[in-house]
């Protein structure tokens, strides 16, 4: 029997959730009943008020929590009371905890310890004395401590060592007072890093950090991450300073009566400095630091998700014939031509640069593979000798006998995915920088359809995603790519099975049968066809099948985001607007469409007006892509130098990363330029993502060139707008 009933959980989970009580009940329901989340958000918009995958999926980790909570709310208050201490008080305060913190902080007297000094001594029977020095008896302590001088206790120093060693884990374990040292070492406490191994940062990445001081209540958490790595990499040490001398008084007003004049009272108060320098200090240090590091954690894995949200919902470039380079000193850059739905049509390898520097020779293959396919844009990987191989097909394309652009392309995880057991299943002839090649062109053709091949961690657009919980990270960002995969929606007959795996209750098993079925009979030509897929049960198609797409199907409808479910109700839309199903998507369908009196037809119909809409707006623009909103990747046909730069230029330039400080933008030279977030616009700036997103083509204005350590100071102000 849970401690907190229904009604008061769903109350704690909207105020916490900011959504309504019912909205929340709904949630949990419909997620109780096995429904994904993408599913929920998409065809269950009526029953959760038109909540997104971000909020329900909130709701769901609330939820979840609580429960936890709730479990080891009934474990602690069992054990407790088959010890025979369990007192109404204390139930009352268990009941009312809200954190796993305060719950285990209500527990920790109770809770069976390790042999520590307090238990040693209370079996040499030390714990009457210990009572009567905390009665503050007028009797000494030495005359109070010789009674118990026995075999067990050598002298009365040593008992009253002993009753102290009682009392100091008494007091570490007071729930009221440990909260109000947390609070107060919240408040005034702060953190302090000295360079420990100054030899290992050869690079000065942590200078700042080797004498450095900040509050705890104000210090940022990519600040937090930073320390932590530098600690574990043994070049910096970092500690926590508490406010000692307050915390002292505030345990000795607790415990030390104001007016008494007991000699206990100096006992005592040495078992208050002990219980804090001894047990609490370390503890509340260790606490602090990690909650420190989990609001560190938690926005380095928002920033990493919503970077990675933006970069899967890159545009594609449809029906475009690209060339792949995966540049590269040495072993040569490797070029791959893929054609507009992604088929590999020729590898090779060029040698540009140095070792080798066959400038002639490498212009000449290109230029032939401009000649021999239809290519008119070449996307170039972002990673080594990406600026050379930029300024080489740039020298490239003024000679081409027709008009061709060329785009920078993150490459990011593309040596991952090349090495990848996927990659190799899908080139088993071709060579780990010659499946690159063909990675960078496809992304740029369907970024989305590419980068879910890749494990998400390893597209590398955040900070500190190797010093996060790598559990939480994977969470949060396989939540991001099945959000991004379920939006746009999967072409049932070209999805590979790494797309596929993240459909809304689709397995990587199941989406493997799909594939199996697929080249056993050819291409699905209706939904229904999956019904016959091995493990797709019923509620598997129910939660999937909306979100896959058949383009050529037979049934217009299965090339469309419209549930079956609601296939019935979509006929009769189109009969009151006197359409037909080959109609849909056209202007005709559009005009008599926007005309329906969607109010009307609701209770005509009997469903509900969101629903409604959705269907409405889906027959208007079957075929709508949500990425369609984003800007198209920013196209090149000639190349900038460091040297070119000069103070006041203004520039366009795409932004690569967002990180807690600012804007990493891409202005087409060998560095990215960074815009801190106070350049990004006027007025105050509480994050950089509040204003942009990775992949944004910015308008950036050249505020400092510092060549020799490669910097690039840019802002996003126009020098005009701060006169």
């Amino acid at each position: 029997m849970s401690l907190l009933d229904a009604k008061q959980m769903m109350q704690r989970i909207a105020k916490e959730t900011n959504v309504r009580p019912a909205q929340a009940q709904q949630v949990i329901n419909l997620l109780e009943e096995g429904n994904t989340v993408p599913f929920i958000a998409r065809y269950r918009k009526e029953a959760t008020g038109s909540l997104d995958e971000v909020q329900i999926k909130a709701i769901e980790d609330r939820y979840r929590y609580i429960q936890q909570l709730e479990q080891r709310k009934e474990e602690v208050i069992r054990l407790i009371d088959e010890q025979g201490k369990l007192t109404e008080e204390l139930t009352q305060a268990i009941q009312q905890a809200t954190v796993l913190q305060r719950l285990e902080d209500l527990y920790r007297p109770y809770k069976q310890k390790r042999r520590t000094k307090a238990t040693i001594a209370k079996e040499k029977g030390l714990e009457p004395l210990a009572n009567l020095i905390f009665s503050y008896s007028k009797i000494q302590p030495e005359d109070l401590a010789q009674d118990f001088v026995d075999e067990d206790v050598a002298n009365v120093e040593e008992a009253l060592q002993g009753a102290r060693d009682i009392l100091a884990e008494q007091f570490a374990d007071d729930a009221k007072i440990r909260e109000k040292i947390r609070n107060l070492t919240r408040a005034e406490g702060s953190i302090t890093s000295n360079v420990k191994k100054q030899q290992d940062d050869e690079k000065s990445v942590f200078e700042m950090y080797y004498d450095y001081t900040e509050p705890v209540k104000k210090i940022v958490p990519h600040r937090v991450l930073a320390l932590n790595r530098g600690e574990k990499e043994e070049i910096l040490k970092v500690s926590l300073h508490s406010p000692v001398d307050r915390i002292l008084q505030v345990m000795r007003d607790e415990w030390i009566p104001t007016h008494s004049s007991s000699p206990s009272i100096s006992q005592v108060s040495e078992a208050i400095e002990d219980s804090y320098k001894r047990l609490i200090a370390p503890s509340v240090e260790r606490e602090i630091r990690t909650e420190l590091t989990e609001k560190g954690e938690t926005q380095a894995i928002h920033i990493f998700s919503e970077n990675l949200r933006n970069l899967l919902l890159q545009p594609p470039l449809k029906g475009k014939v690209v060339l792949g380079l995966d540049p590269a000193y040495r072993t040569g850059c490797k070029l791959a031509v893929v054609d507009d739905t992604g088929k590999l049509q020729e590898i090779s390898v060029i040698y540009p640069h140095p070792p080798k520097a066959d400038v002639v020779g490498s212009k000449k293959v290109i230029l032939n593979i401009l000649k021999q396919y239809p290519i008119s844009i070449i996307a170039i990987g972002n990673g080594t000798a990406s600026r050379e191989s930029e300024q080489f097909v740039a020298e490239c394309l003024k000679e081409a006998d027709r008009e061709v652009a060329y785009v920078i392309v993150n490459e990011a995880g593309a040596s991952v995915y090349s090495a990848s057991d996927t990659a190799r299943a899908e080139f088993p002839d071709l060579q780990v920088e010659q499946r690159s090649a063909v990675s960078i062109a496809r992304r740029l053709q369907d970024p989305l359809s590419e980068l879910v091949k890749i494990e998400p961690k390893a597209v590398g657009v955040g900070q500190y995603q190797h010093d996060v919980s790598q559990k939480k990270l994977n969470e949060s960002l396989t939540f991001i790519v099945e959000t991004a995969v379920n939006q746009v929606g999967v072409n049932i007959n070209t999805a590979s099975a790494s797309l596929l795996q993240y459909v809304s209750g689709l397995s990587k098993t199941v989406a493997e049968n799909v594939i199996i079925m697929r080249n056993e009979n050819g291409k699905f030509t209706s939904r229904a066809q999956l019904k016959k897929i091995p493990r797709l049960g019923a509620k598997t198609y129910e939660q999937a099948i909306g979100f896959l797409r058949i383009p050529e199907a037979k049934n217009p409808f299965d090339a469309t985001g419209i549930h079956p479910e609601s296939y019935p109700t979509a006929e009769e839309v189109l009969k009151k607007a006197g359409l037909t199903k080959a109609q849909i998507g056209t202007k005709d369908a559009e005009l008599s469409l926007s005309e329906l009196n969607l109010k009307e037809l609701s209770e005509q119909l009997d469903v509900g007006e969101i629903t409604l809409q959705d269907i409405v707006d889906t027959l208007k623009k079957p075929t709508r892509d949500p990425r369609d909103q984003f800007p198209q990747p920013l196209l090149k046909t000639d190349v900038l130098q460091m040297e070119d730069l000069a103070s006041g230029m203004e520039l366009q330039g795409t932004v690569r990363n967002v990180v807690d400080f600012g804007a990493f933008v891409d202005i087409g030279v060998k560095q990215d330029g960074l815009v801190h977030i106070s350049k990004l616009k006027k007025g105050f700036v509480k994050h950089p993502l509040d204003v942009v997103a990775l992949g944004d083509i910015v308008t950036v204005w050249v505020e400092q060139v510092e060549k020799t350590k490669g910097r690039i100071s840019l802002t996003m102000l126009s020098p005009v707008k701060q006169n």
